[in-house]
């Protein structure tokens, strides 16, 4: 497995769940298909798991690139762990909802600091992503946004799934998203 938590225990994957994507287009951005059965996961809720932590782990096992998505994004801990990576050679790029470039207690700014790659997601009522691929083998989603919140007051869900298929598919929307996106820095 890519990515190694000391925190929860590592599942495979038998019949991963029906709404893990792999093959065939249905409809525009629309796919279905199976995950190999020794493809890992690794799920996590709020209230009560540790879900940032996992996250800043993901992101301090990346070692080319990490492209995220994010509707809201104020967790010290994510934005300090996505600048690190940066710092220590990661390929980072950014695209946040356009209402992170308004808040007052967004990362835009923070990130934009330390010169992270950012693209303002402007064209659509709300970019309500909250997705990390890392690598091009770790997808970080699920309902978990990148947030103080969400981490210690909120019921929320965080799925990481180890897979370079899954997460093609992740990148190409993280593309797609980026060329209707302002560039901000």
């Amino acid at each position: 497995m890519y990515f190694k938590s000391k925190r929860l225990p590592k599942v495979l994957v038998t019949t991963l769940l029906s709404f893990v994507l792999i093959s065939p287009v249905f409809a525009d951005n629309s796919y279905s298909g199976t995950l190999s059965k020794n493809t890992a996961y690794e799920v996590c809720f709020t209230p009560g798991g540790k879900c940032t932590n996992l996250i800043v782990e993901a992101i301090n096992s990346a070692k080319k690139s990490l492209l995220v998505q994010a509707y809201s994004f104020t967790s010290a801990p994510i934005a300090k762990a996505v600048v690190e990576a940066k710092e220590r050679g990661v390929n980072v790029k950014v695209i946040l909802d356009k209402s992170q470039f308004s808040q007052k207690y967004s990362s835009a700014t923070f990130l934009k600091n330390h010169q992270i790659p950012l693209w303002e997601d402007d064209k659509v009522a709300i970019a309500h992503n909250k997705v990390m691929v890392i690598d091009s083998q770790l997808v970080v989603t699920g309902s978990f946004n990148f947030t103080k919140a969400a981490q210690e007051r909120n019921a929320e869900n965080l799925l990481i799934v180890d897979s370079p298929a899954l997460a093609k598919l992740y990148t190409q929307n993280w593309l797609k998203r980026e060329s209707a996106s302002e560039k901000i820095f």
